[in-house]
């Protein structure tokens, strides 16, 4: 009878009158008696056939994203065109999605939105550092205290066939002698394969199409390949200064003052003084360190309410002049190292795993030379290093070609560096600014000022495409830069970007390296 209300496959319920048979027969004090009571209780307690009635309104969907986050409005017209396409279907099973973006930008939040949107039920785990293969597949009844895997846990916590479960920090997954746990999430994140999928502890088929995977990661380099063949990437990139203003006013600041017991209208933080909070203490792309500073902020506010104001009623006002007192020292006290750059120094643009961020190339000749020579400090990888060889040699060949006379870079010992040394970079994106800061030290004149660039160069000059564009040019929006130079083929990436983003910026697009020369020093 329990095995009809449960709606349970004939395998599994095969399974459970085996084990009800042997029960019968067993001791309760014997020690196998536990041991196959736990194992029924694992198979009658699963969700079979159990399921959450599901909400597939897209302009449903669309009110629970807007109003749990602010922005990212790519990432929500994919969200929701995925569920249109289940309307449609019927279902939205069969996909597996990853949000791939750096910390902070809102990406398990993300799943938790779809859950409620879906109205289905929500779990979460974090796979990373895992490096057991029997936390996604279980232990065998054979060891003492084994236990299903999280898949069949996370069935039985949220007690529905249908939930959405979120693996997070699906790079960082590790590896040890207990096997590899990415290539045990080739099954689970298969939708051809997870139909069946057997634990070890049940050892029962245990469909898991109905499911709806969502994982997060912040680089996709470390994912196994045929675990990222698997899933559909969605990248969530960082945020713009405008977008964290929103952000904390809508969010932020009302969840902190809830949270710390502040009352309505004790403490008023003016506009000002939230962009100064963020400009100069939270310039990374997402917000948990805003969130951070908010808290810290409200906490010293808690403090001034309890012990110094008299009157609890009376307001706290916060703006330019005295945030100070209540953060600290600006973490970004300037804007970038250097006001004006001079002759040897360019602005490039990188992509890290945290977002977006800019970065000097800087070159000196070190002293007079028979034999041409470059030096390269600044944790450089392999890719980059090649990056300067290729970059020393064209520029030698470029200066024969445009200043015949110019013998500085054949007859100097060069020390090209990226400051910020204790940081590793790789990458062949510098490599047009690495020529440009090489042009100009051998010609003594400064880059145009304000001016940025990203590009891999060929040893022909052939300006090549980079990625992360959208990061980048929120790297350069949050250093002042008002002029960048991209690669020609990216110019659909950039015309892919909010107008917001690309409102205070002159773009510039280049094929070849004789254009990024003529926009750098616009007067040779």
């Amino acid at each position: 009878c329990l095995c009809l209300c449960l709606q349970v496959p004939a395998a599994a319920d095969k399974v459970i009158q085996e084990q009800l048979k042997k029960l019968s027969l067993l001791e309760t004090a014997s020690p196998e008696f536990n041991i196959t009571r736990t194992y029924l209780d694992w198979l009658v307690g699963l969700p079979w056939g159990t399921s959450t009635e599901e909400n597939l309104e897209v302009e449903d969907a669309r009110k629970v994203l807007d109003e749990d986050h602010y922005g990212m409005q790519d990432v929500k017209d994919r969200i929701l065109e995925f569920i249109a396409v289940g309307k449609l279907k019927g279902t939205v099973q069969g996909k597996i999605l990853c949000f791939h973006g750096p910390p902070g930008v809102g990406k398990t939040s993300i799943g938790k939105s779809i859950a409620r949107s879906l109205n289905r039920n929500f779990f979460r785990f974090s796979v990373g550092g895992m490096t057991d293969v029997s936390e996604i597949k279980g232990h065998r009844r054979t060891y003492v205290g084994a236990m299903p895997g999280k898949i069949i846990q996370a069935l039985k916590y949220v007690g529905s066939n249908n939930p959405v479960i979120v693996l997070d920090e699906i790079d960082k997954l590790g590896r040890g002698y207990q096997g590899d746990p990415s290539s045990a999430l080739l099954e689970v994140l298969d939708p051809s394969q997870n139909h069946e999928f057997l634990d070890h502890y049940l050892d029962v088929p245990v469909d898991l199409s109905q499911v709806l995977f969502i994982c997060t990661a912040n680089a996709m380099d470390t994912i196994p390949g045929p675990l990222k063949d698997r899933m559909e990437v969605i990248t969530v990139s960082g945020y713009t200064a405008e977008d964290k203003v929103n952000i904390a006013e809508r969010h932020l600041l009302p969840t902190a003052r809830e949270e710390h017991g502040i009352p309505e209208g004790a403490v008023t933080l003016s506009n000002s003084a939230l962009r100064t909070l963020i400009n100069k203490y939270c310039r990374e792309p997402g917000v948990r360190n805003l969130q951070k500073q908010v808290e810290k902020l409200l906490r010293k506010c808690a403090y001034k309410i309890t012990t110094e104001v008299e009157d609890e009623k009376k307001e706290i006002k916060i703006d330019d002049d005295n945030l100070q007192d209540f953060v600290g020292r600006p973490i970004f006290a300037k804007d970038t190292i250097y006001q004006q750059t001079p002759p040897g120094v360019v602005m490039g643009l990188a992509w890290t795993s945290m977002g977006g961020t800019s970065l000097y190339i800087e070159s000196v000749a070190t002293c007079p030379s028979e034999k041409a020579s470059l030096r390269c400090t600044g944790q450089m990888g392999d890719v980059m290093k090649e990056s300067t060889e290729l970059a020393h040699s064209f520029a030698r060949r470029l200066l024969r070609a445009k200043v015949p006379d110019n013998k500085f870079l054949e007859e100097h010992q060069i020390h090209l560096h990226i400051p910020e040394g204790a940081t590793p970079k790789d990458g062949p994106s510098a490599g047009i600014t690495m020529i440009t800061a090489l042009c100009s030290l051998a010609m003594d004149r400064p880059v145009k000022q304000n001016l940025a660039m990203t590009g891999e160069v060929s040893l022909t000059g052939k300006v090549l495409p980079v990625g992360g564009i959208k990061e980048k040019v929120l790297a350069a929006q949050r250093a002042g830069v008002t002029t960048i130079i991209l690669p020609e083929e990216n110019k659909r990436d950039w015309d892919e970007l909010e107008d917001h983003i690309k409102s205070d910026l002159m773009v510039h697009f280049a094929d070849h390296y004789d254009a990024v020369f003529s926009i750098a020093f616009p007067t040779a």
